[in-house]
């Protein structure tokens, strides 16, 4: 019966569960360096990993239980305009290979463990600093995981090992099963077809010419802001070199392909009759249907374990921000190297209750809408962390009034059309939509030239703001 409890099911996620558990409080013992010692060691694993744990730290962090669930669920409701994440995955991964090893080089020869500390280190402007570390901080949504506190990054990274793997196995077996039981890749796409025709509007396997706009500047933007977060950063930061990065931006790519397949599963479900309240229900309700108990439950725990690594890296990320850019600069500037650790442990402890809190006592609805807001609100710290890398013609005050700017018409964009991350715009008589992020993005650098220019032309000889000591 549907309210009895499936004990088959539910002895798998637990085992799987209880395994990457024990995994993360024993990695502190893996890998050399001790993990209180230093920030370096707790919230970076020692810059030590090389090409397989990077790949798949980065990964388990890009590809996480939110895409596997939401994925399928977004093309179950829209169709086509699901897939932009398919694109925005491929523009990403030339940005990584020609950006990534610059920055890390940098972050490397100054002991930057931010992106705030490299934004601070190239223009010296405290301000700059503090609307990065908070625009990280706050455009982060840690969930909760315990064995992050005694592991550091270390814990996160070995059991994305396990995570991967797990979600391969789930996402390989589905693609092959469940087309098998439904009668066929056809059957899904006509089911599909069908449905959505039902549906109307810009519901459908194709694009409509007025989505194919909004498309590529919800993929580009997407594709800027996803190595802006500070959890993707950490990932970065704790590769063993520019080379280990490159590689990787060789390697992922792989996971673009399990992409594109997870969010067949989205119509998949049209095939198997799938009915449910909201479409975040696609993904469980068609395994439960269609799969043995005993392989539900081993979907679904990878599912949960898939939330636990990139949870985990976003706690240690939001940490390190507080500790080197809050902490350090505004409150105890001569704090040791194991004191950062010690705050960086408390913190990310912190953050993760305080994340809880905050999904268990307030709606579910304004976690998501915090989470387009964050996309949002990351992609302006672009301009002060990258143009740096190539360029030191920007000066700081420019810079964080262009972030400003960018915030502040972005939000209030997005709040007037209901927290959606599209907006129109009328142009010769036509109205064209587009990513309120990217529009926001354009805003910034504008804004950043022209503050840049005017400041220049008052004071020629003055570099940017210098840093408070």
């Amino acid at each position: 019966m549907a309210n009895q409890i499936e004990w088959v099911a539910l002895s798998v996620f637990v085992f799987f569960f209880a395994l990457v558990t024990v995994m993360g409080f024993f990695a502190a013992r893996w890998k050399s360096g001790p993990v209180s010692a230093h920030l370096d060691q707790w919230g970076l694993g020692g810059r030590q990993f090389g090409i397989w744990v990077t790949w798949f730290l980065v990964g388990g962090d890009f590809y996480t239980a939110y895409t596997v669930i939401a994925v399928p669920a977004l093309v179950y409701a829209v169709g086509a305009y699901g897939f932009f994440a398919l694109p925005y995955t491929i523009i990403v991964y030339p940005f990584v290979f020609a950006v990534m090893p610059l920055l890390w080089k940098q972050a490397h020869a100054n002991g930057h463990v931010t992106a705030a500390d490299v934004v601070h280190g190239t223009y010296h402007s405290r301000g700059l600093e503090l609307a990065v570390a908070i625009t990280g901080m706050v455009a982060t949504m840690p969930i909760l995981a315990l064995y992050t506190y005694s592991s550091g990054l270390r814990a996160p990274a070995l059991i994305a090992f396990v995570k991967d793997i797990m979600i391969y196995i789930v996402v390989l077996v589905a693609i092959v099963v469940v087309p098998a039981k439904l009668g066929g890749y056809g059957v899904v796409f006509a089911a599909a077809n069908d449905a959505f025709a039902t549906k109307g509007g810009l519901t459908g396997l194709t694009l409509k010419p007025s989505q194919m706009l909004p498309y590529a500047s919800l993929a580009l933007g997407s594709a800027l802001a996803a190595f802006m977060y500070p959890h993707t950063l950490t990932g970065i930061f704790a590769s063993k070199s520019a080379d280990t990065i490159r590689k990787n931006a060789i390697l992922l790519p792989a996971y673009t392909l399990l992409l594109g397949l997870i969010a067949l599963l989205g119509y998949m479900a049209y095939a198997a009759k799938i009915a449910v309240p909201t479409p975040n229900d696609v993904v469980p309700a068609l395994f439960q249907a269609l799969f043995p108990s005993w392989f539900a439950g081993f979907a679904f725990s990878a599912i949960a374990i898939g939330a636990l690594v990139p949870a985990a890296v976003m706690s240690i990320g939001a940490a390190n921000l507080f500790t080197r850019n809050v902490w350090k600069s505004y409150v105890n500037p001569a704090i040791s190297h194991a004191g950062e650790a010690a705050v960086a442990k408390i913190t990310s402890l912190v953050v993760k209750l305080g994340a809880l809190a905050f999904i268990l006592f307030l709606p579910t609805q304004y976690a998501l809408d915090l989470q387009l807001l964050g996309g949002l609100w990351i992609l302006q710290t672009f301009p002060a962390l990258v143009f740096g890398l190539f360029t030191r013609w920007f000066r700081a005050e420019g810079l964080l009034l262009g972030w400003a700017a960018g915030i502040i018409w972005g939000s209030w964009t997005a709040w007037s059309n209901g927290l959606k991350p599209l907006a129109s715009i009328e142009l010769g008589g036509a109205s064209y939509m587009f990513y309120v992020g990217l529009g926001a993005l354009i805003l910034n650098v504008v804004v950043a030239v022209v503050v840049t220019v005017i400041v220049g032309l008052i004071s020629p000889n003055r570099t940017s703001v210098t840093a408070r000591s």
